[in-house]
C-alpha cells in the first residue's frame, strides 16, 4: 500500500510538472521577442563564387590557314593532359588529318586538269598562229605576183592594164587584212594563255598550301608552361574527339600563373553596387583558412545568360594581389566585395524593419506600456542589418517581428529640422487619435 502511495504521487508530481511546463512555453512562445539598436562598425559586402584563371596566357591555336583551304572544322586526336608541364616545341595535340587529304586529293585532280588545259591551250595557240603566218606569206606570194603582172600590163591595153591595177590593189589589201587578224590572234592566244596559267597557278598554290598545312596539324607548344584545356562558348573544355572551328581556333592555353584573376558571375541586383577599385577578400575552396586580397578591375556593362539559368548575370573581374606559384586555374575561389564600411554607426537587424509605400520605413518601438509605429531614416543595408540614421535611441526597445495585434497603433513621424537648426538634434512626431501631432526629441 505505501508503494502504491509513493507511485500515484510521484505520478501527480509529473503531471504537475509536465502542465507547468506545458503552459509556461505556451506563454514564452507568445511573448514578442524585443532587441535594442547595436554601435559598432557596419560593411556593406558582396559575396559571390569565381573561378580562377590567369591574367595573361598564350594561346595554342589549330592552324589558321586550314579556313584558306576550304577547312572550317577539325577534330581532335589527342591531345595532353591538362596540367602537363610543357617545354617549348613539345607536343601538345594533334588533329584529325582526313579532312586534309580530302582537300588535297581534290587538289590533286584539280590540278591535273588544270595542267592537262595549259597543254591544250598551248598546242591549239601554237597551230593557230602558225597557220595564220603560213596564210601571210602565201597572200605576200600572191600580192608580189599581182605586182609583176600590173608591170607587164603597160604594154597592154588599156582595159587589161585596169584589170591587173585591180587585181594588185585586191593583193594589197587582203595582205594587209591577214596582218590586222594575224596580230589579233596573237593577243587572244596571249589572254587565253594568261587565264589557263593563272588557273594553273592557283591550283599549284592550293596544292602547296595543303602540303604545308600537313605540319600545322600537329599542334607543338609556343613556349613553355602548363597546358589549360581551352573553354568554348559555352563553357566546356576542349578536349580529344571535340572539334575546332576556325571562327575559334583555340585548343589550349599557357598561362602566366604569376598574375591570377578571379571571374565571377553577379546578379543584375548585386552588379550595381560594385565597381573597379573596390577591395576584395578572396577565399580557396581548396584551403578555406587561406584568405587572399585582390581588386575589382572589370565590371561588364551587359548581362549575359549562362548555360542552365533564366538569370541575367554581369561578368566580374577580380585580381588577386599577392603572387603565389600554388594557386592554379580553374580552383574555386568566394570573393566577397567590400562595397561600403563605416566605424560607430547605430544599425538594427532587417527583420525590424517594415515598409509602407515607397517613402516610409518604420519600426515597431515599444515605450511606456504602448507600442507605435517609429518612422526612422534607414541609411546602408547589408544582407543582415541596416543603419539608422535618424528615429531610434540606443536604449529603445524594438520588435524583431510584427506584434500579434497592430490594430490602432499610431504612427510616429519624423519632423525634419529647420534648415538653420542644428543637425544633430531632429525632431519625431507622433499622430495622436483627435488628429494633432505630438513633437518629441530625436531618438
Amino acid at each position: 500500500m505505501q508503494r502504491r502511495t509513493y507511485a500515484i504521487g510521484f505520478f501527480v508530481m509529473i503531471l504537475l510538472v509536465g502542465v507547468g511546463w506545458w503552459t509556461g512555453s505556451e506563454d514564452v512562445s507568445s511573448m514578442p521577442l524585443l532587441t535594442t539598436p547595436d554601435v559598432g562598425p557596419f560593411r556593406v559586402e558582396v559575396t559571390t563564387t569565381g573561378e580562377l584563371q590567369a591574367k595573361n596566357s598564350v594561346q595554342i591555336q589549330g592552324p589558321a590557314a586550314a579556313r584558306r583551304v576550304g577547312i572550317y572544322e577539325i577534330e581532335i586526336a589527342r591531345l595532353v593532359d591538362e596540367g602537363t608541364e610543357v617545354d617549348s616545341g613539345a607536343f601538345v595535340a594533334e588533329l584529325d588529318r582526313t579532312p586534309l587529304e580530302e582537300k588535297t586529293e581534290e587538289a590533286r585532280l584539280n590540278l591535273q586538269k588544270s595542267r592537262s588545259k595549259f597543254e591544250q591551250a598551248q598546242l591549239d595557240t601554237t597551230l593557230t598562229l602558225s597557220e595564220a603566218r603560213d596564210g601571210i606569206i602565201d597572200l605576200r606570194f600572191d600580192m608580189e605576183e599581182a605586182e609583176l603582172n600590173k608591170e607587164q600590163s603597160q604594154y597592154e591595153a588599156p582595159s587589161v592594164q585596169r584589170r591587173a591595177e585591180i587585181e594588185y590593189e585586191r593583193a594589197v589589201r587582203e595582205y594587209e587584212k591577214a596582218q590586222v587578224n594575224y596580230r589579233t590572234k596573237v593577243r587572244r592566244a596571249e589572254a587565253t594563255m594568261r587565264e589557263v596559267q593563272a588557273e594553273l597557278q592557283e591550283d599549284q598554290r592550293q596544292m602547296k598550301q595543303l602540303q604545308d598545312l600537313r605540319d600545322a596539324f600537329t599542334i607543338n607548344a609556343p613556349r613553355s608552361g602548363m597546358v589549360v584545356y581551352h573553354r568554348d562558348w559555352k563553357g566546356d573544355k576542349v578536349t580529344e574527339g571535340n572539334s575546332i572551328r576556325f571562327h575559334d581556333p583555340v585548343v589550349a592555353t599557357l598561362p602566366d600563373l604569376s598574375v591570377m584573376e578571379s571571374v565571377t558571375f553577379v546578379n543584375e541586383v548585386d552588379v550595381q553596387k560594385l565597381k573597379p577599385g573596390q577591395p576584395v577578400t578572396i577565399g580557396l575552396d581548396a584551403d578555406p583558412e587561406r584568405k587572399l586580397s585582390g581588386t575589382v578591375t572589370n565590371v561588364a556593362n551587359i548581362g549575359q545568360q549562362r548555360p542552365n539559368s533564366d538569370a541575367k548575370v554581369f561578368e566580374v573581374v577580380v585580381e588577386v594581389a599577392e603572387p603565389d606559384t600554388t594557386l592554379r586555374p580553374a580552383m574555386t575561389t568566394s570573393n566577397t566585395v567590400l562595397v561600403a564600411e563605416r566605424e560607430e554607426v547605430m544599425h538594427v537587424p532587417i527583420e525590424t524593419l517594415h515598409s509602407q509605400g515607397d517613402s516610409l520605413t518604420y519600426v515597431f518601438r515599444s515605450g511606456d506600456g504602448s507600442i507605435v509605429r517609429q518612422e526612422v531614416a534607414v541609411g546602408l543595408v547589408n544582407d543582415n542589418r541596416a543603419i539608422v540614421e535618424r528615429g531610434l535611441g540606443l536604449e529603445d526597445e524594438i520588435f524583431l517581428s510584427i506584434p500579434p495585434d497592430t490594430s490602432g497603433i499610431a504612427l510616429r513621424r519624423l519632423v525634419m529640422p529647420p534648415s538653420d537648426a542644428p543637425a544633430a538634434l531632429p525632431q519625431t512626431s507622433a499622430s495622436t487619435d483627435d488628429g494633432s501631432t505630438d513633437l518629441i526629441g530625436d531618438r
